[in-house]
């Protein structure tokens, strides 16, 4: 008896030292998790230390921008929250002007970025440059950023015409502040590819300004990733539409208008550039809205022109897991060893399975779910989901799927607008299950 008691003692000792050293080990994991989250964390003291170091630099003459005089010298901006740090990026909400907007830089200093090496030789030459030999040279850097060929400037994809617009076309000299602050604003791949498609896409955000590093954009309504029930739509945003004679679209119309302006960014995508745009990070978060409901991508970090897509997709592997490039997948060709370059799915594809499937699923629909119609649409999400999106030919096979999904959108659109549709309205705020 005295035994069995003894060994009850030791066992209980070794469950309890065995607890105490999973308790011991979580907690320094948390305690390094913790201090890495603490390391970037978003404060508004942090951001308004960014802010006065970009200052800092407009008045010692280093970083130039149409936005510096008013942030720096007259007020104009006012700094209202910071948004998130992430892997880097700072990003902060403002009012420049009294307008919202969006400021943005991919690191946090000026110096952080490389120097334009076309600048080195002009140490002890002049304060102003000639800017053709430069902005050749900041150009040759774009096509290589964008994977687009020399070609293609003529076409308006990755020439130098974006570059001398962002300038006054009278201006015949740059000073080195300007020249350092483009060069630090092309090194950041977001900023390269909305500018480029600016005056070419209505699904991008505007690019409103600029102060060394940071660029402003238009400040929209965005989904979000921690609430999947609610789209936010404030009172100025929801304004303005009347239909059948209300002051706003009823709720599920919202949806309908959304989802097909999803549809038409997706063929717009795909077919209205000399190559195709690859949106490889689908989520609700780097996705926003209009007045007019148009869908626009916010956060582009991860879209890519074809030839780029083909590089990033074009890596050694031994199997298809090897090809997932985030939502971009390809396959494996074990002969080669080598991804194929072609994209195994296709952006339609993955807005079907990330955004659609939650919107139109039973479970939101509710009573609504089971008419004719929202079976119909069910059904071409749920084939839109699993499908590969490429036929045999590397060809787009979704185009079916996309006109019905085209089709059933319109027929829902149109027998929308009834009264008990107006019912779901909430304040202004829609249930879009992003």
């Amino acid at each position: 008896m005295l035994a069995v008691r003894v060994r009850c003692r030791r066992v209980t000792l070794a469950l309890l030292l065995a607890w105490s050293a999973a308790w011991l080990l979580l907690g320094g994991l948390l305690f390094l998790l913790h201090g890495n989250f603490l390391s970037d964390a978003c404060t508004d003291a942090a951001s308004k230390e960014i802010l006065r170091r970009l200052c800092g630099d407009f008045a010692a003459g280093s970083a130039a921008g149409d936005m510096c005089a008013d942030l720096c010298v007259r007020g104009l901006v006012e700094y209202k929250r910071c948004l998130y740090y992430r892997s880097g990026k700072k990003v902060m909400e403002v009012r420049w002007r009294g307008r919202p907007v969006i400021l943005k830089s991919k690191l946090e200093n000026l110096s952080s970025y490389q120097p334009l090496r076309a600048l080195d030789y002009r140490q002890d030459a002049a304060e102003d440059s000639p800017p053709l030999d430069v902005l050749l040279s900041a150009t040759l850097e774009v096509r290589n950023w964008l994977g687009l060929a020399e070609e293609e400037d003529e076409d308006g994809e990755g020439g130098a015409s974006f570059l001398i617009n962002l300038q006054s076309s009278e201006k015949k000299v740059y000073s080195r502040a300007e020249l350092t602050s483009l060069w630090s604003l092309l090194q950041q791949d977001e900023y390269t590819f909305l500018s480029v498609l600016q005056d070419l896409s209505a699904h991008v955000s505007k690019v409103l300004g600029s102060c060394g590093h940071f660029y402003a954009v238009e400040s929209l309504s965005a989904g979000h990733a921690w609430d999947q029930n609610i789209f936010s739509m404030d009172e100025e945003q929801a304004g303005g539409f009347g239909v059948a004679g209300r002051g706003r679209w009823g709720a599920r119309q919202k949806v309908h208008r959304i989802a097909l302006s999803f549809l038409d960014m997706v063929q717009h995508f795909e077919r209205d550039f000399t190559h195709k745009v690859h949106l490889c990070d689908v989520k609700p978060e780097n996705f926003a809205i209009r007045k007019d409901l148009t869908v626009v991508a916010i956060d582009v970090d991860m879209a890519f022109f074809q030839p780029k897509m083909e590089d990033i997709l074009d890596q050694k592997c031994s199997s298809d897991d090897d090809c997932n490039f985030f939502d971009c997948v390809s396959s494996c060709d074990l002969g080669a060893r080598r991804c194929r370059r072609q994209r195994a799915n296709t952006n339609l594809q993955v807005i079907c399975e990330k955004i659609f499937r939650l919107w139109f699923s039973p479970t939101v629909l509710g009573a609504k779910a089971g008419l004719p119609l929202q079976v119909e649409l069910q059904r071409a999400v749920q084939e839109c989901s699993e499908s590969g999106g490429v036929d045999n030919q590397g060809q787009g096979g979704d185009r079916d799927v996309h006109r019905r999904l085209l089709d059933v959108l319109t027929r829902l659109l149109q027998e929308g607008g009834t009264s008990d549709e107006g019912q779901e309205e909430n304040e202004g705020r829609v249930a879009l299950n992003f």
